[in-house]
């Protein structure tokens, strides 16, 4: 993997040379947290641990990175020797990947020389922002589904195929059963769906021509896409390969009127004693459309979640901070207007009533449940997966709704 050394601010370097040339090069602690949820999130869910530490292991300074930074003009040699030999031996207290957490609580928090701790910011703040916004999207669909298989369908208008990637190891940790996305199956073990596009059908003659041939190159894997002309005609073709003795495990609706569209389809599957033939639904959907269509009694068994999954669309960016809280262990601290930060190493403190949270407390750091010092090896995407899955069955159902409901964090 290259140098993730340049994956940075300028400020982050000059800042730390200046350091050093002050000596100011003690210990310090940075947090990184949300100062606010969005409107439209009542919780979120930390990910992106396992990526940041990956990341970090390929923090180094080359002759390349050196050679590009002594081209600025802007950096002294002894501070460039310094950089060459840069070891991180930071010490990371954090979350665990798949925690729900809130506003004002801390995710990472980076202890170590100031100047170390410092230039690591931009690096920490990317990853954990990216597939935290994307986790946290994910597990609203998760909830609205309400047990439907779920597959991640966004990475080709995902921004970026490393985010489609990331995006795809954030949406399996959100409660995701699947992806199209062949990398992240292959790097992160998530399984993989897909079958055939419209183009498949329109380049065959007729509709039918085309589910039968496809059929016979797949006769394990007969899903079949049935709206690239008609939906209801498409439906009763398949049931045709069905009447022949072709197992078709599902059919795709991917535009229309989805939820009469679906009624038909499953009426037509029905009649005929087809009950176990699946429908699946993709095309624009998001969380919204999941919870009005179900709602609304659509027969639907599975979802392809994609644009609005990726780019997390009803909020794309968290407000989240890196900052500096103590140093030499003494207290550092914003008092500035909305952008206000609390001092010290921090810890967060969970209470419980008959199982459901009830409400958090921030204070200063001590031994406890939510945030611990970083130790390996990691758990298993599934572990972070399962995570998630058990603490929802811990949130009171009005946290889980597409309704905005406050939850009560006390900072102290």
């Amino acid at each position: 993997m290259e140098s993730t050394a340049l994956i940075t601010d300028p400020y982050e370097l000059t800042m730390a040379q200046s350091y050093i040339e002050h000596g100011k090069t003690g210990r310090a602690v940075f947090s990184l947290f949300v100062r606010r949820l969005p409107e439209n999130r009542n919780f979120l869910v930390a990910c992106g641990l396992e990526t940041l530490m990956k990341s970090l292991e390929n923090f180094k300074f080359g002759d390349d990175q050196l050679k590009y930074l002594k081209s600025l003009g802007i950096f002294k040699d002894w501070f460039l020797d310094y950089l060459r030999e840069l070891e991180l031996d930071l010490e990371f207290y954090v979350m665990d990947e798949g925690t729900i957490f809130f506003q004002n609580e801390p995710i990472v928090q980076v202890e170590g020389s100031l100047p170390k701790a410092q230039i690591i910011e931009t690096l920490v703040m990317n990853i954990i922002h990216f597939e935290t916004v994307i986790a946290s999207k994910a597990v609203r669909s998760y909830l609205t589904a309400k047990g439907r298989t779920l597959v991640d369908f966004g990475l080709r208008r995902a921004h970026s195929f490393t985010g489609g990637l990331l995006g795809a190891r954030a949406s399996y940790v959100g409660g995701f059963n699947g992806t199209s996305n062949l990398q992240a199956g292959m790097m992160y073990g998530i399984p993989v769906f897909g079958t055939m596009a419209h183009s498949y059908v329109m380049i065959f003659d007729e509709e039918e021509e085309a589910f039968r041939a496809f059929a016979k190159s797949f006769p394990e894997r007969v899903f079949l896409l049935i709206d690239t002309y008609d939906t209801v005609e498409g439906a009763r073709k398949a049931l045709k390969l069905l009447k022949d003795g072709i197992r078709v495990i599902g059919v795709r609706i991917d535009s229309g009127d989805i939820p009469e569209l679906c009624r038909e389809v499953r009426r037509i599957f029905d009649e005929e004693g087809f009950r176990d033939v699946k429908i699946l639904v993709s095309g624009g959907v998001d969380e919204y459309d999941i919870d009005r269509w179900l709602s609304e009694g659509a027969p639907i068994d599975a979802f392809g979640v994609g644009t609005k999954l990726l780019t997390s669309s009803d909020a794309p960016y968290l407000d989240i901070a890196y900052k500096l809280v103590e140093y030499e262990g003494k207290p550092k601290f914003k008092e500035s207007p909305g952008k206000k930060t609390f001092p010290y190493k921090r810890q967060v403190i969970r209470y419980y009533e008959k199982g459901k949270f009830s409400y958090d407390r921030v204070v200063k750091y001590e031994e406890g449940e939510l945030i611990k010092k970083l130790s390996f090896p990691l758990p298993t995407l599934k572990e972070i997966r399962e995570k998630v899955l058990h603490q929802l069955s811990q949130l009171p159902e009005e946290l889980k709704t597409l309704k905005k409901v406050d939850y009560r964090v006390e900072v102290e």
